[in-house]
């Protein structure tokens, strides 16, 4: 399995100290200078500058994210034979049974489009199906079927234990902080829409 560029520091990771760029209208704003490199990380690199792979949070929850996804998807497809996206479906539909699309795809943030194709994968497979609301074949509340949701049970436990891994050398403090920071991001991406 091919695996992206490691982001362990580099010279070209280190902030580029030779420009003052900084966003006057808030005087919280952080420097851009925190984020981003040149090529050598020389101030005189004559390279375009652009977002450092290690120093960028924006750029670090991006790759995690991706790698996230992606293991998942490999371990939970050759263990369970679903892929990630129908692992979310399965969480959500168990924290909130009668979702629709719509609500599904707000919360997890994820196109309508890949939450429905999700959600039929699912009700084919007999784990999920949907019931029209109001008469209107269109909207559709969403559950789990007993098979769904015995699904989810047998994988919640090895989520539980991927999650560990990903947290090992984590404080509980540290756990909760880390969380919070992510909560704070992600209302911050919600606030930009």
């Amino acid at each position: 399995m091919t695996h992206p560029p490691s982001i362990a520091p580099s010279l070209s990771d280190q902030p580029d100290q030779s420009r003052e760029v900084q966003d006057t209208r808030d005087p919280l704003a952080l420097s851009d200078d925190l984020f981003l490199v040149t090529a050598t990380g020389a101030p005189d690199d004559p390279a375009a500058t652009t977002l450092s792979y290690r120093n960028s949070p924006v750029v670090l929850v991006t790759f995690a994210g991706n790698r996230l996804t992606r293991e998942a998807t490999h371990a939970y497809q050759a263990e369970f034979g679903i892929g990630v996206m129908d692992w979310r479906m399965l969480v959500m539909l168990t924290r909130s049974p009668g979702c629709p699309v719509a609500e599904a795809a707000r919360v997890t943030g994820i196109d309508k489009a890949a939450v429905s194709r999700s959600l039929q994968r699912l009700e084919t497979s007999g784990l999920a199906r949907a019931l029209a609301t109001g008469g209107d074949e269109r909207r559709k509340a969403w559950y789990l079927t007993p098979e769904g949701q015995a699904l989810h049970a047998r994988i919640l436990p090895r989520a539980l234990e991927r999650q560990r891994d990903l947290l090992k050398g984590f404080t509980e403090a540290e756990t909760v902080s880390f969380t919070q920071y992510l909560q704070r991001f992600l209302d911050n991406a919600n606030a930009l829409n």
